[in-house]
């Protein structure tokens, strides 16, 4: 089949079940973003394997990352009370504990990429959940992944009809300071779109943009970075045509915190 068409349709059922899944309730959405954090925990420490100066456990990176986000899904869903995810603790000083009896090199070295895992994957779905659980009603988080896949869509389109000046060459040979612009300004276009057609909060939504673009734009320039000096092309192979789940959520891991930020300080300040 050919591979733009593989893309395509790999892609569609990929924005068809996060849409799905955050449009019908908390339990929904907690439940995809769960499959999502377990498979990117998996491949962030897979990506490792073939290291030869680090040593990480996949399984233990996975198992605990994976407890910590059930602990947070489990309490917004309102299945535990908000005291049992001081667990998250000890089971953070477990996992260094383990060095002492793994017995491999560079423990500080692989202690650092353990709890990177941890913040890079753990942590911006964890925020998601809190998010959607205060928003459901509002579509805020679908709100956010349109705009970030917006800028996706339209930097990479921006880039191949104008793109002549690249962005950060060593590191994304293929983008460009064309595209580059050209994502934000859709971004932001889009941006009031939404606001225009939900809640004439402008404000808000504009400033979102303006938060959300850049940082899809770093998010993808980040994944790049970790890809290029492990000298890998794709974090896995789970999506036809894109990669693995952390190739396709690039921008959102790291745009979610920034956006929270915002999205707490506007609704409570």
């Amino acid at each position: 089949m050919n591979n733009i068409l593989v893309r395509a349709l790999s892609g569609a059922f990929f924005v068809a079940l996060v849409i799905g899944s955050l449009s019908y309730n908390l339990l929904t959405t907690v439940s995809c973003l769960s499959l999502f954090t377990l498979l990117g925990l998996n491949e962030f420490y897979n990506l490792f394997k073939s290291s030869n100066t680090v040593s990480v456990s996949t399984f233990l990176g996975t198992f605990v990352g994976f407890a910590i986000f059930s602990l947070f899904g489990a309490n917004q869903l309102g299945f535990i009370p908000e005291i049992y995810i001081l667990l998250t603790i000890p089971l953070l000083f477990l996992s260094m504990v383990t060095e002492l009896w793994r017995m491999k090199e560079n423990p500080l070295l692989n202690l650092g990429v353990l709890f990177l895992g941890f913040m890079y994957v753990v942590v911006p779905f964890v925020l998601m959940i809190f998010m959607q659980a205060q928003t459901i009603e509002s579509y805020t988080l679908i709100f956010m992944f349109l705009l970030i896949w917006t800028n996706d869509t339209f930097a990479y389109l921006t880039g191949r009809w104008l793109g002549k000046t690249k962005l950060i060459e060593r590191i994304s040979p293929n983008k460009t300071w064309e595209g580059t612009i050209g994502g934000i300004v859709m971004t932001f276009v889009v941006a009031l779109v939404i606001a225009y057609f939900n809640d004439q909060n402008y404000l808000f939504w504009g400033i979102s943009a303006v938060i959300i673009a850049p940082g899809a734009i770093y998010g993808d320039l980040l994944e790049s970075l970790f890809k290029r000096s492990l000298n890998i092309k794709d974090t896995g192979n789970i999506m036809p045509g894109h990669g693995g789940i952390l190739d396709r959520f690039d921008a959102v891991l790291f745009t979610v915190p920034f956006f929270f930020c915002w999205w707490l300080f506007y609704t409570y300040f």
